[in-house]
């Protein structure tokens, strides 16, 4: 049987067939124009808009000279690029490999070739620190897919002056160790951010709808109160010192002790971070003024008799038998200078350096014969909570340590304990903490939380100086102050008088020799020489306060003869660069 279809029913059939795939057509237009719209334009947008970042610029840090900042900062930048590719964009991969090598060779990443075959990213970082000259010829190459992101890296224009209380910036712009680690959210600033219709060349077109920037936001620029001169006075001091002594390590800082400004803080050995690559010990980065507490020995002594003088149990003139032994509980102590027996002020027990002086100052605090609970309780007010001995000082630098005080309700915080610690054993404290504690005992009796923040240059360039920080008022009185002025300045000059003038000013201070510890004992051979001091021109008004540690390996360092001498130099100049007024 056969079937027969007419001319109209196949061309019905084709109609139909035809409107079928005309609806199947229009269903895809709709599904894709309509359905799909925001997915194609995403993807369109992916291949013709680029994110980029922009840089903050990090904030530059200025020192004083003398009232006002350094005319140039002594840490700034220097623009620098990184060349980057979008592989899914590059064209000639060779021509890539071939200009770069040719142009910056030395600042390419190794086997830089390979991240050019990286086609599910479109950011791969060819070539660092690329100086500006090397980025435009880069650019007239005109190779399609590469990029380049201005940097920037750090300058320092003073080498190696105040290096371990800048610190410096890593590979990765981050501040490591002193100011620039402690502040780097400040300097760092904020990053922006820009995308834009490029080309297939990733170049920016002009300005559209497409465009979105979020500026930077640049970091600030900083002024410490670091006086650049007072700076490199005190390092040549130390080196002078060491070179002097065949010491290992010296540190010293000076700061003013009518507001916790420091001025100078410098060690021995130390770094220039525009050559990091020299350095072959990272022990070099390091501040010890702030991070390495030890046992301040003697200059404790000082803290023991304004105690003393504050609590009213002891005057200048106070008398006591001195046998150059003292016994508490069953440890008998002895003094390092012998001789000075009999009947002896306490003016003459700090002049010498008397422990037994010491102790029995602890002893007069709690019934007199006694270093009682009631007497470890008053030291330990004095000592932690007055004076902050033995906790951090909050200073703006990177790697602050601690030290140790024990308390008197602890199982260690016996009479034996208080007795080594009226004589600067038996605990630990940084050179900071010593010194601002010492700002205290000579300034009137007002503890200022040490700075290294003088103020900012704002947008203006102007200077804008840094709120005060945090003081406590009635650490000591005002009468035990200056008491204590008069007897350190009687004690810097009892036992050396350098006669080359500056007994005209009214300067003080007081030496320390103390042992160190290795594997947990006192070893006789090591002792680490430190001195304390103030200067100004009358006794009401001190100027200055200077300590200078000094050390070495298996050799026995002097508070007298070998930190002195330091102290000596710079308070010299001090005297000098202040302009100060000789007494009457």
């Amino acid at each position: 049987m056969e079937l027969h279809f007419s001319k109209g029913s196949r061309a019905r059939g084709i109609a139909v067939l035809i409107i079928v795939v005309m609806g199947l057509f229009v269903m895809r237009l709709f599904y894709v124009q309509i359905m799909q719209h925001e997915a194609y334009v995403a993807q369109a947008d992916s291949e013709h808009i680029k994110q980029f970042t922009l840089q903050a610029k990090r904030g530059v840090i200025y020192a004083m000279d003398g009232n006002s900042p350094t005319e140039r900062p002594i840490v700034m930048n220097e623009t620098v690029y990184t060349v980057w590719a979008d592989p899914t964009t590059v064209e000639d991969k060779a021509a890539v490999v071939s200009a770069l090598n040719k142009i910056a060779g030395g600042n390419v990443r190794e086997n830089f070739g390979k991240y050019l075959d990286v086609k599910d990213s479109q950011y791969q970082v060819l070539a660092t620190k690329v100086t500006r000259t090397q980025a435009e010829l880069i650019k007239k190459e005109n190779l399609a897919g590469i990029g380049f992101a201005a940097v920037t890296q750090r300058v320092y224009p003073e080498g190696q002056l105040a290096s371990q209380v800048l610190g410096f910036v890593n590979n990765e712009g981050k501040g490591v160790y002193g100011f620039e680690q402690a502040n780097d959210s400040e300097l760092r600033g904020k990053d922006g951010l820009l995308k834009t219709v490029t080309d297939v060349r990733s170049v920016p077109l002009t300005v559209t709808d497409k465009n979105i920037r979020q500026p930077a936001v640049d970091g600030k620029n900083i002024v410490l109160s670091i006086d650049r001169n007072i700076q490199a006075a005190t390092e040549q001091a130390l080196a002078e010192g060491v070179g002097r002594s065949g010491a290992d390590h010296a540190s010293a800082v000076v700061m003013d002790p009518q507001t916790g400004k420091v001025l100078a803080m410098a060690n021995v050995p130390t770094y220039d971070p525009s050559r990091l690559n020299e350095v072959t010990d990272v022990a070099a980065f390091n501040n010890d003024t702030i991070s390495n507490p030890y046992e301040p020995g003697s200059d404790i002594k000082t803290f023991t008799v304004a105690t003393g003088v504050d609590r009213g149990v002891i005057t200048p003139e106070s008398t006591y038998n001195n046998t150059d032994k003292i016994t508490v509980d069953d440890i008998t102590i002895g003094n390092a200078s012998t001789g000075h027996t009999g009947s002896i002020t306490m003016q003459t027990a700090l002049n010498w350096s008397l422990n037994t002086g010491m102790v029995t100052v602890a002893e007069r605090l709690g019934n007199g014969t006694e270093i009682t609970r009631g007497a470890r309780d008053t030291m330990y007010d004095y000592f932690y909570n007055r004076f902050r001995l033995g906790q951090t000082t909050g200073i703006e630098l990177a790697n602050e340590q601690r030290g140790t005080i024990i308390a008197p309700t602890e199982v260690q915080g016996n009479a034996v304990r208080y007795s080594n610690m009226a004589f600067g054993q038996g605990m630990d404290a940084t050179m900071i903490q010593v010194a601002s504690a010492f700002c205290s005992l000579v300034n009137g009796g007002t503890y200022y939380v040490p700075t290294v923040r003088a103020g900012v240059i704002n947008g203006a360039g102007q200077f804008v100086q840094a709120a005060s920080r945090e003081k406590y008022t009635g650490v000591v009185s005002g009468s035990t102050s200056r008491t204590l002025r008069q007897m350190i300045h009687e004690s810097h000059y009892a036992t050396y008088n350098p006669h080359d003038g500056s007994d005209r000013f009214f300067v003080g201070g007081k030496t320390g020799t103390s042992q160190t510890v290795v594997n947990g004992k006192y070893v006789n051979d090591q002792t680490i020489g430190t001195y304390l001091g103030f200067g100004g021109g009358t006794i009401d008004h001190p100027r200055y306060v200077i300590m200078v540690e000094i050390s070495a390996k298996n050799h026995s360092m002097g508070g007298g003869a070998d930190a002195k001498p330091i102290f000596n130099t710079i308070s010299n100049w001090m005297i000098n660069y202040l302009t100060l007024t000789p007494q009457g």
